[in-house]
Formats: C-alpha cells, structure tokens, sequence
C-alpha cells in the first residue's frame, strides 16, 4: 500500500492534468462556496500583477517587486485563509487592466472592496479616482481636496499603502515641486503609467 502511493506521488503529471485538476477544485469550491478570497495573475507592460478579489470587488493589486507569496499570506491574515487561485472570477478586472494598457480605457467600472484601508488612508483612497486621466496632483491638493491641508504627509502615506494600485491612481499623485515622490511598484512603474496616460 505505501509502495503503491509512493509510486503516485513520485509520478510527475503533466500541466494539462494539474490544470484540469485545478478547474475541478475550483468549481467544488465555488459551488461550496468556500471562496472568500479569488486570485490570478496578469501580464502587463509593468510587470505580472497579481488581481484578488472578495465578494464584494477587487480588493488588491499586487505588483512582482512586493513578492506575491507574501501579498497572499498577508491577505490570509487580513481577510480569510479561504483563497484560492480562481481566474475566472477575475475576469471583468483582468479584462479592464488590459483596456487601461492598451489606451481603450481611462477609468475602472469593475466593483472595489477597500476594506484593506482605515479611516484617513481609505478617505484619501476614495478620493483619487477623482484625478482625470492623464492629470496630475500634488499630495497637498489631495490634502486639501480630503478637507486637512495640514495632512500632506498622511496623503503621502495614504499613497504608499495603497491596496489598489493603478485601479485607485496613485501614480497621478506627485510632489509639490513636480517629483514624482515615491510608489508601490517602484518609480519606473509610476513613470511608464504616467507617460502611457500622456500619450493617450
């Protein structure tokens, strides 16, 4: 018996077989539902992304450089440890990242969960969507924009811990002197979707 399972386990499968395997396990899972939290990951000009989703929208986007291992650990933590690799119900944000880069879309319609941010950091999050396509702002017109000039700072860092990057436009969120400031997914990032923006 235990030469026998040995024998299965030490058979390597082929990607068709753990891919067919996938989509049963996920089509239990969500027919149990047992999925709280749906991820995938799509390519993009800056890089794989990794796309979360709970039940009540997208709720992260996850460049490379912040290791997507640890983005989903975090996400267990945070949310539920219930997650699962499921593309399909990613499809409708998958599908508008994709617009976004190929210049065919300028704001998101796909549904958000921003249950990953608190009081300040989330008001300033709701906020700039409202920065136009292709524009900028200083942290200090966001400050002002969210009713506290005084908080410069706290933008700056409502910015940096943005869940929802590219979806919720931090990149179009600049220093007072011009400086592109800091961001998530590293300046060339937050440079290559400005330029894309500018050049729509």
């Amino acid at each position: 018996m235990n030469d026998d399972l040995a024998g299965l386990l030490s058979t390597p499968v082929d990607a068709g077989t753990l891919d067919r395997l996938h989509r049963r396990l996920e089509q239990a899972a969500e027919q149990a539902d047992l999925i709280d939290v749906a991820y995938t990951t799509v390519d993009s000009p800056v890089g794989k992304l990794l796309l979360a989703q709970t039940p009540k929208g997208l709720v992260r986007v996850a460049y490379a450089g912040e290791d997507h291992d640890r983005v989903l650990e975090s996400l267990a933590g945070q949310l539920s440890p219930r997650i699962l690799r499921a593309p399909r119900r990613l499809d409708v944000a998958a599908r508008e990242i994709d617009e976004y880069f190929g210049r065919r879309r300028q704001t998101f319609d796909v549904p958000l969960d921003l249950s990953l941010s608190r009081g300040f950091r989330q008001l300033v999050q709701r906020r700039l969507p409202e920065i136009g396509y292709g524009r900028t702002r200083s942290y200090r017109e966001i400050a002002e924009l969210v009713g506290n000039p005084k908080a410069v700072r706290a933008v700056g860092t409502a910015c940096a811990t943005n869940p929802l990057p590219i979806v919720v436009p931090c990149h179009r969120v600049l220093r007072t002197d011009g400086s592109l400031g800091g961001y998530i997914g590293g300046l060339p990032a937050k440079t290559a979707l400005l330029a894309l923006e500018a050049a729509a």
